[in-house]
């Protein structure tokens, strides 16, 4: 028998004779397809009893039909990504094109200058060039542009003359050659590449630019850009100040904004802003913003406390559409941050490039990728929620951990006094209805006026230490800095509904377990659920073992990106949280002063908590990274919110400091064991006996029953044998011998492949991994795994925890046992593995 597919009917061919399905037959068949693509054998014979059109099909025949209709739909996908793909490289194309003509015209812009210069050294008598003017080229013609904009900036003719002067400046920079770019170290065009990001060279201030395409339509772009709040997470506040129409169809509008100081050492920073929107004459749609705070006869606003008034130079966006459908967007950013308000320690962060580059630039071009991706997107994450549901609870979560560390007055933050040492700050807020913005109802009995929120935070200098590498151990090792010598009448009087002590409570947690919830397109941000079992809202829950949630938002945990500042924010939330629940969100931020070097290994968190228990830091174990491979310096900001009942405000504040201090002793021994030693080897010895013992095992069994060894070329050392099996190309992983086998060990590859960490790796099951023809592939091999001691599966499809499919070309399963030959586990080693 054979089967033919065209346009939904099928043909079926049996002993010369053609069969085809009728259209309700066609229709039947998809409706179930829409429902479950891959129906059980039980379900396709209860599908032919429920539909009599079907009757005279037989099951086999069905099943050949899902078959091949599911095969169309994998090849409909596939030559829509292959077309998505195409159209990328091509507007990519047309992109290094554009930027190859800039550079051939600064090449030739060079060669001019350098032939003029060699004739005015030779003739004495030529004019020299006045130094008033900034050279600026344009279509391939050269103008003189003052250095302030002329014209009146208090009438509309002036802010038209200033606007058309930012326009043309601003499109010098984004497509023309007055800014020398060079590419950004680290980023590589490509067709899975954000764009094409470049910083400045030698100009006044902070400069990056970048060019992207987006499926969107340049209003729409335009519209999410103009918006800076929602995507600037630096960004406080854009207020309108007002708003003229121009005669071109344009818009001119006054603004001032507001930015977060990143860390409670420096002061925020404001602008006062013109903003002017228009149309160039190819259709393209422009956006470009420069400072008012040096124009001649401008607006004064005049300075507001707590924050320095930095100046834009023209920025902005030019936003063309694309054939086909989409924009092509170019981004400038160009700023002059006042470095020298801050402390000297701290000025790399004002008067890098890169971090500009990082924190504004890239994040615009993050934030239409990921709306683009939410718009094709059909299915719902997990907890129900959609995918602008959670991007909104992530910009909450990171907006209120800024509010937190610079405690603006105007939102109800108030400085106590201290306790005779500058190292912790305390801030205290009477109203966290204002704080939150919500109508907060309370559980606890307490009307909101006995009700505030305290704010305990402090910053540190830290030394050889990978910002991402620190961030993910605090991340997976929460009992190693949260700190549960809590007065127990404190602890229990320090709660507000669903905002509570951050994981303070009397007597130890049992465990912590990571749910992930989203993360972004680039995976530079995960938003995840923290359940951490056995603590409860206060002493009693913990005695009855009742567990407590966090809604964690983590960036920054990619080691190998440049300049991205690592973050770690989290807020109690209940277990059923709301979208518009209150969140008191606390964490950490750790910011690089100077660039890292070389990329670390991420097995130096394999277990790190068991060898911070003995609390050696002397012991020198073989290492993978030497000193000069380390991030030189880097500050952290640690910011901690408690609600509590106002009568006790000062025992919680003597508890708040306590806590502080506490955890930074905690990373301080954590930053010690993570950096490298004088002799390049690492402090704490990798892995704890258990995991030595394990890797040994693993391999022991592997060539015991398949006669060939695991790894080549490896030593007796027990750490030797864990290092190579930790960085096996394969994934590795090892299961529990119960009913409902579960995760307990994997290499660096099979956490990849599974999307998870060595923490949350328990909480993940083999059935929820394997699909139905794996989970009957492994049942009929399992007893010739536990008689003969291996078996070897063909390849298929598995699931990862963030329910992404994955590809495998075929897998070896064995029985590992221990030194009394007893089985301990099965392991697993998916060969060739990567995401469908």
């Amino acid at each position: 028998m054979a089967m033919t597919c065209k346009d939904g009917k099928c043909t079926i061919m049996d002993n010369g004779k053609y069969v085809r399905y009728t259209p309700e037959q066609v229709e039947a068949l998809e409706r179930l397809y829409h429902d479950c693509p891959k129906p059980s054998s039980i379900r396709r014979q209860q599908l032919i009893r429920e539909c009599p059109i079907l009757s005279n099909i037989e099951p086999k025949q069905i099943k050949v039909w899902f078959q091949n209709r599911r095969c169309r739909e994998k090849q409909r996908k596939e030559a829509s990504r292959l077309q998505s793909v195409n159209r990328k490289l091509t507007a990519m194309n047309k992109l290094l094109m554009e930027e190859n003509d800039r550079l051939q015209k600064q090449v030739s812009n060079l060669v001019y200058e350098n032939g003029c210069f060699r004739q005015r050294t030779q003739n004495a008598t030529m004019a020299t060039k006045d130094t008033s003017c900034d050279s600026v080229v344009t279509s391939g013609q050269r103008h003189l542009t003052p250095q302030h904009p002329p014209g009146d900036a208090a009438s509309p003719a002036g802010l038209l003359s200033i606007a058309e002067v930012t326009l043309t400046e601003f499109l010098s920079k984004a497509t023309g050659t007055t800014v020398e770019w060079v590419q950004m170290p680290g980023m590589k065009p490509g067709p899975d590449s954000i764009g094409i990001v470049a910083i400045s060279h030698g100009c006044t201030g902070v400069a990056a630019r970048a060019c992207g395409l987006v499926s969107l339509e340049p209003t729409r772009v335009a519209e999410i850009l103009k918006d800076r709040p929602s995507w600037f997470r630096d960004c406080r506040s854009v207020d309108v100040l007002d708003v003229l129409p121009t005669a071109n169809g344009g818009t001119i509008e006054l603004l001032y904004m507001q930015l977060y100081a990143p860390t409670t050492l420096a002061t925020a920073r404001d602008f006062m802003l013109l903003r002017y929107t228009s149309v160039t004459e190819d259709g393209s749609l422009v956006v470009c913003e420069r400072s008012l705070t040096n124009t001649p006869n401008g607006p004064n606003i005049p300075s507001v406390a707590n924050f320095v008034r930095a100046e834009m130079l023209p920025s902005g966006y030019l936003i063309r559409p694309c054939e086909g459908g989409g924009s092509i967007i170019h981004i400038v950013d160009h700023m002059n941050l006042e470095a020298w308000n801050v402390p000297e320690v701290l000025r790399p962060l004002y008067e890098s490039s890169t971090v500009i580059a990082q924190k504004t630039t890239m994040m615009a071009l993050r934030q239409l990728r990921q709306i683009a991706q939410e718009a094709s997107q059909t299915s719902t994450p997990n907890w129900g929620r959609r995918p602008a549901a959670l991007r909104a609870l992530s910009q909450r979560l990171s907006r209120g951990f800024n509010e937190a560390v610079n405690g603006f007055a105007d939102e109800g933050w108030s400085l106590t006094g201290n306790d005779g040492m500058d190292d912790v700050t305390i801030h205290v807020n009477s109203f966290p209805e204002k704080l939150m913005g919500l109508n907060l109802s309370f559980s606890n009995g307490y009307p909101s006026v006995n009700t505030s929120v305290l704010c305990a935070k402090a910053s540190m200098l830290l030394s050889n230490v990978p910002p991402a590498l620190l961030l993910r151990f605090l991340r997976e090792h929460r009992s190693e800095w949260a700190d549960n010598n809590v007065d127990p009448h404190t602890a229990a009087a320090i709660k507000l509904g669903p905002c509570n002590l951050l994981g303070t409570r009397a007597g130890n947690f049992g465990g912590q377990v990571i749910l992930p919830l989203a993360h972004t397109i680039e995976h530079e941000e995960l938003l995840e659920v923290i359940k951490l079992e056995g603590v409860g809202l206060c002493p009693e829950d913990a005695l009855m073992g009742r567990d407590m949630f966090f809604l964690q938002l983590c960036s920054g945990i990619d080691e190998n990106t440049v300049g991205m500042c690592s973050e770690l924010i989290f807020a109690p939330i209940d277990a059923s949280f709301a979208d518009d629940a209150p969140l008191l969100p606390s964490g950490f931020r750790i910011i690089p002063l100077d660039s890292c070097k070389g990329d670390s290994s991420p097995n130096r968190t394999l277990d790190l908590a068991s060898a911070l228990e003995v609390r050696g830091v002397g012991n020198k174990g073989s290492g993978d990274r030497s000193v000069g491979n380390a991030c030189a310096r880097s500050v952290m900001t640690i910011a901690l919110e408690f609600a509590f009942e106002s009568h006790m405000q000062e025992s919680v504040a003597a508890m708040a400091r306590q806590y502080v201090r506490s955890i930074v002793s905690s990373v301080q021994r954590v930053a010690s064991a993570l950096s490298p030693s004088p002799n390049g080897g690492l402090q704490a010895p990798l892995g704890t006996p258990e995991a030595h013992t394990l890797a040994r095992w693993i391999c022991h069994s592997y060539r015991c029953y398949l006669g060939v060894e695991l790894l080549e070329g490896v030593g007796d050392g027990s750490d030797s044998i864990l290092k190579s099996l930790w960085h096996h190309s394969d994934a590795v992983v090892c299961c529990s011998m119960k009913a409902m086998p579960v995760f307990t060990f994997a290499n660096q590859a099979g956490l990849d492949m599974l999307e998870t960490t060595l923490v949350a790796l328990q909480d993940i099951s083999l059935e929820k991994i394997l699909d139905e023809n794996g989970r009957k592939g492994l049942c009929s091999v399992f007893p010739q795994i536990m008689q003969q001691g291996f078996a070897c599966l063909q390849g298929g499809i598995c699931v990862s925890s963030m329910g992404r499919p994955v590809s495998y070309e075929r897998a070896v399963a064995w029985k590992v046992v221990n030194e009394q030959e007893t089985p301990h586990c099965i392991c697993f080693m998916f060969i060739n593995w990567s995401f469908v």
